[in-house]
């Protein structure tokens, strides 16, 4: 080789991105009410980052680690009759609310999702709710939405999964066990304006959307609360 020659550098492989799939179904004539469907999703991401099988040695703690080293994406598809009843027999999750049915799975490679999930809808995600929501009670985390965004259902059942993540993430070990004993608590409201502004300064976890769909990179989408980690 000459000293004109650069030496050979080997390839190095790009990491491979994975998604969190979650499935909601939203049958024509029964579907759903949104804030139902958007607290149903956020158990169901933490529902899955407890359970045994993504932990330690667990089937899918690979696959979980891999998603979780790199960003924790979330791809929120809707689902109903045989699609919703093919989806449910791929090793899944499924968690339920008042009205909703939401079923998480393990995470997949953006470019290798099974089948029967790929070929379900993205867009098109749009509920409503029927009445006044509940007040909040004692125990629920709140997954402060922002007021001065607009999202899909669908985003936003990604975004509220998010803030549950992240408040996972913050709580101490006492705090994941009290939670998850109680079945994981939580609620998902839209914050007053002047009240959001105290939110995102107070240091507690906030969503920073990557700006892919529907809002601009570094949006705050949401804040996750828990009145146990309130000084």
């Amino acid at each position: 080789m000459s000293s004109a020659e650069a030496p050979e550098v080997p390839e190095v492989p790009e990491a491979r991105e994975f998604a969190l799939p979650l499935v909601v179904r939203v049958e024509r004539d029964d579907p759903p009410a949104r804030t139902d469907a958007l607290e149903t999703a956020a158990r169901a991401v933490v529902v899955m980052l407890s359970d045994d099988r993504s932990l330690g040695d667990g089937v899918w703690a690979q696959a979980v680690r891999d998603w979780e080293d790199a960003r924790i994406r979330k791809v929120v598809r809707r689902a109903r009759g045989a699609e919703w009843r093919k989806a449910s027999q791929l090793p899944g999750i499924t968690v339920t609310g008042g009205t909703a049915e939401v079923r998480v799975f393990p995470p997949v490679p953006v470019d290798g999702w099974p089948k029967e999930l790929a070929k379900l809808q993205v867009s098109g995600t749009e509920l409503d709710d029927a009445g006044a929501l509940p007040d909040v009670r004692p125990g629920q985390a709140v997954l402060w939405l922002n007021p001065e965004l607009r999202m899909s259902t669908g985003k936003e059942m990604a975004q509220v999964g998010h803030g549950a993540q992240l408040l996972w993430w913050a709580l101490g070990d006492a705090e994941r066990k009290a939670w998850r004993e109680a079945g994981f608590p939580l609620a998902v409201r839209t914050a007053e304006p002047a009240r959001w502004a105290e939110l995102t300064a107070s240091g507690r976890p906030v969503v920073r959307d990557a700006g892919f769909t529907e809002v601009a990179p570094g949006s705050c989408t949401v804040v996750a609360d828990f009145s146990v980690r309130v000084n």
